[in-house]
């Protein structure tokens, strides 16, 4: 009999009413909120990262929501490390915690293990970035399926923040990132974890992204990004501005393309991610499909 204290994670594709649920379980199973969300810890991001209501965060405790700023990246490292702390938190005042989100990497991250992957140098990374303004990433991924096709194969072409990542590893290590996945770092959280994941059908979450990002639009997405643009240096290759929506955005409002033609992009991206998310809820263990 496992007596590890219960912690449950909702997972599933961007989209797919994962916080809606996630409210309505957190009411019924006296529990609070951990966001797993990448864009969801950053100050300024609301729209464009659904975040949840201000009405919605009085309702539940809410943890790992603006928590940083957009200059300033978040790691799954970071994310470990905090949602322990939360964990903890929740569960000395006798509530339960429930993990809501699909940034599927952090958990991975949390409940099997980090990988032992170095960081990369900034020469290095300099070196990939120009090649990269000479070539275009579409090229650079091209090189990294050379070296690390299982790497490349998870990969959007022009993914350009994780190509550059894998190259790097490469080029530093002469080992291929995949290679370091498969030696992750053995650790047990000191949890039992419950996975719940919401798999909507493709057809219907195709629709619920497109109905998705023109409210985005009708909410003030644009007025949303034109500020942190005003604030934060958006050229910098920070990992917050390559969220899904907000680099469409910021190329549309450099004048790289039309407003249709962002909102094509934008859903079309906002698919590609979902696409990424159901493939690795398809190979996670013990995992129970909601209806």
């Amino acid at each position: 009999m496992n007596e590890l204290p219960l912690v449950t994670c909702l997972m599933g594709p961007t989209a797919s009413g994962k916080s809606a649920l996630g409210l309505q379980m957190a009411s019924d199973e006296n529990a609070e909120i951990i966001s797993v969300d990448s864009a969801c810890v950053y100050q300024g991001m609301d729209i464009g990262s659904a975040k949840p209501s201000k009405e919605e965060l009085a309702s539940i405790p809410h943890h790992l929501i603006d928590i940083r700023e957009p200059d300033n990246p978040y790691s799954a490292a970071d994310f470990v490390d905090d949602a322990l702390e939360a964990i903890a938190a929740i569960h000395a005042r006798g509530k339960h915690a429930l993990l809501v989100g699909g940034t599927m990497l952090y958990y991975k991250a949390l409940i099997q293990g980090l990988n032992p992957i170095p960081r990369s140098s900034p020469e290095v990374r300099e070196a990939i970035l120009a090649e990269a303004s000479e070539l275009g990433w579409p090229a650079m991924h091209e090189k990294l399926a050379c070296v690390d096709s299982e790497a490349a194969a998870r990969l959007h072409p022009n993914d350009s923040a994780r190509i550059e990542r894998a190259l790097a590893i490469y080029r530093m290590t002469g080992k291929t990132q995949s290679t370091y996945w498969r030696e992750t770092t053995e650790h047990k959280a000191p949890y039992q974890f419950r996975c719940l994941a919401l798999m909507p059908e493709r057809a219907l979450l195709h629709e619920r992204i497109a109905k998705r990002f023109h409210q985005m639009i009708d909410q003030g997405f644009l007025e949303e990004v034109k500020g942190l643009m005003a604030r934060y240096d958006v050229s910098a290759n920070l990992p917050a501005f390559k969220s899904v929506g907000y680099q469409q955005a910021i190329d549309y409002l450099l004048g790289k393309f039309s407003i249709d033609q962002m909102i094509e992009r934008g859903i079309i991206a906002t698919r590609q991610l979902a696409k990424r998310q159901i493939t690795w809820l398809r190979s996670w263990p013990e995992l129970t499909i909601l209806e």
